[in-house]
């Protein structure tokens, strides 16, 4: 049985002590967001715990003992891997399975880091009838118990992918032959109200504050925007991608 706990300020999942961290990551290792082990520790059951997250591509870092004691405030043997609150669909699964969606849309979150939003986004897909969401192993909002309440219990009904890498994720939906739109405002972007919409259709939504990164929209057939008939600076990525789904939904659903 696996040592559980949970961080009381933030509902932040860890599952710790060598057995259960090694059985973890060789069962269901997309569910761990990354290994925090103390640092200076060497030891056997060490080395084959961070053996298998070279091999599954898990993050894994060295913390000193203060920062693994605040992580979890028992005996966890000097390891914890924080985790999901939500098991993950692999990518391939999604991108077959997607088509057969009420809406073939799924939306991909380049570096979306506000849990808030990522609910939010959650809600708006399920409830429209989208296929799911790809999301960053790296540098993404973590989905635990916050990101579960903002979403309503959608992220434990909706397909989520996560990826190493964001781009190579955006070239595999390019090889099974979706259309990538990438959410941003540039001089040839297309009115998402006048825009030709096609599906199986992948959503591309960027960081808060960077966007979506250029080596992620390089892959992108078209770009999208929402217009705005009073001056003003700019939607939060949830509201934004919130309308856009919602145009998908009322053209193609």
């Amino acid at each position: 049985m696996q040592n559980t706990g949970r961080d009381k300020k933030d509902g932040k999942i860890y599952v710790v002590g060598n057995k259960p961290v090694k059985e973890l990551l060789m069962d269901t290792p997309r569910k761990v967001d990354f290994v925090a082990f103390r640092k200076g520790r060497r030891d056997n059951a060490m080395e084959e715990i961070l053996e298998l997250c070279r091999t599954q591509k898990v993050p894994h870092k060295s913390v000193s003992s203060t920062d693994l004691d605040y992580m979890y405030r028992g005996n966890h043997q000097g390891i914890a891997a924080r985790c999901a609150a939500l098991d993950y669909t692999p990518l391939e699964q999604l991108l077959e399975e997607a088509v057969d969606a009420p809406l073939p849309l799924i939306v991909a979150l380049d570096q979306v880091q506000d849990t808030g939003n990522v609910g939010v986004l959650a809600r708006t897909v399920h409830a429209l009838g989208g296929a799911g969401l790809i999301v960053c192993q790296h540098h993404g909002a973590y989905l635990g118990a916050g990101a579960l309440r903002s979403s309503a219990g959608a992220l434990n009904k909706l397909a989520v992918a996560k990826v190493g890498n964001m781009a190579n994720a955006m070239k595999d939906c390019v090889n099974y032959d979706y259309t990538l739109y990438a959410a941003r405002m540039t001089s040839d972007s297309a009115n998402v109200y006048t825009a030709d919409l096609a599906s199986p259709a992948v959503l591309v939504l960027g960081n808060e504050e960077k966007g979506i990164r250029p080596g992620v929209s390089k892959y992108c057939h078209h770009s999208l925007h929402v217009p705005f008939l009073r001056q003003f600076d700019s939607l939060n990525v949830a509201q934004a991608g919130a309308i856009i789904v919602s145009e998908f939904a009322r053209r193609l659903g």
